[in-house]
């Protein structure tokens, strides 16, 4: 089968970064579905995973953690799926990745794709969705369906793949959101996602707030730089209030005072934790999917695609991972199709 892999972490601009391959078409276990690959979409994990280190690949290794396809096959004990039911999902980041043209994936992990999408506005979805909406709803004591009314949510990074889900989920959620942009396209694109004010996190964040008539915030979720923010957040939010993080730190972070002192609650998501360990309650991943398809086909969400680059190829995706790492992407970009 056709697939896009590497054996060596290189720059992308070296054309061995990633490499058009041929590899045997994989064959499905007893949880697994085996999936026609017809979309994928590009994160940030793709491009730290493939960052340059100094080592070889006895086997090419392929990467790629959205995707959006039709189920070929079934385990024996699938019973969520059948063959010909179109799916997405994230995936499971200690299997071989979405960039094949076959991929193995366990059932219940994936959802049904929304009906309302194509396979590249499916592929943007799965693992900002699934990063936000666990942050949000699981890790930080939130309900999507309580009552948040007054609550203000400042959401750092607001026009990444994660923000601009984070934005959406939140705002129909209730709460009174303020998202981060440094630019007039980021910043627009972030009120387009639901945004009820935009500051620029290239200035102090606490006077932008305080000229909007804000001195505090309820919760906050940092999906840019958690060293960077993290005195400021302190100081911005509220006793008893909560933080999320997505982005490993650089160095160590002091969660005394005022964290301590206001008792704010310090919250991890990492979405690949419930496959990577097998956890007992990974069908919630399937459950998330399926929530939001059925939001994204009432019209109350939306795919997060900015940008199609062409069909599945090792030169279309060394372009998307360069996109990535110049910093200056706004929502998602997908490849669609085989050649």
């Amino acid at each position: 089968m056709r697939a896009v892999g590497l054996t060596r972490y290189l720059p992308i601009d070296d054309p061995q970064s990633l490499q058009d391959i041929e590899l045997p078409r994989p064959e499905p276990g007893p949880n697994d579905l085996l999936v026609r690959v017809e979309a994928v979409s590009v994160n940030p994990v793709d491009t730290k995973v493939r960052a340059p280190k100094d080592v070889v690949e006895p086997q090419p290794r392929v990467l790629g953690y959205d995707a959006a396809g039709v189920v070929e096959a079934v385990g024996r004990e699938v019973t969520l799926f059948q063959p010909g039911d179109e799916v997405y999902y994230a995936g499971d980041i200690t299997r071989p990745g979405s960039n094949a043209r076959y991929q193995l994936v366990d059932e219940r992990i994936a959802g049904a794709s929304p009906v309302t999408l194509d396979f590249a506005e499916a592929a943007a979805l799965p693992l900002t969705t699934l990063t936000a909406w666990e942050l949000l709803f699981e890790r930080m004591p939130y309900d999507f369906d309580g009552d948040n009314a007054g609550r203000r949510l400042l959401v750092v990074g607001g026009a990444g793949g994660v923000g601009s889900i984070a934005i959406q989920l939140a705002r129909h959620a209730g709460f009174t959101v303020i998202a981060t942009a440094s630019r007039d396209e980021t910043a627009d694109w972030c009120r387009s996602m639901g945004a009820h004010e935009v500051v620029d996190h290239r200035q102090p964040l606490g006077p932008q707030l305080k000229a909007l008539g804000i001195d505090e915030v309820d919760a906050a979720v940092n999906l840019a730089d958690t060293d960077h923010y993290w005195d400021e957040l302190g100081q911005l939010l509220a006793p008893q209030g909560h933080v999320g993080l997505i982005v490993e730190p650089k160095g160590p972070l002091r969660i005394g005072d005022p964290y301590k002192a206001k008792c704010i609650g310090i919250h991890w998501e990492f979405m690949f934790a419930r496959p990577r360990f097998r956890t007992a309650d990974m069908i919630c991943q399937h459950r998330i999917l399926n929530r939001v398809g059925s939001l994204v086909e009432a019209g109350e969400l939306k795919t997060t695609l900015t940008g199609v680059l062409g069909p599945i190829n090792a030169a279309n995706l060394r372009e998307a991972h360069r996109r990535l790492e110049s910093g200056a992407t706004i929502g998602k970009l997908a490849l669609a199709g085989w050649e």
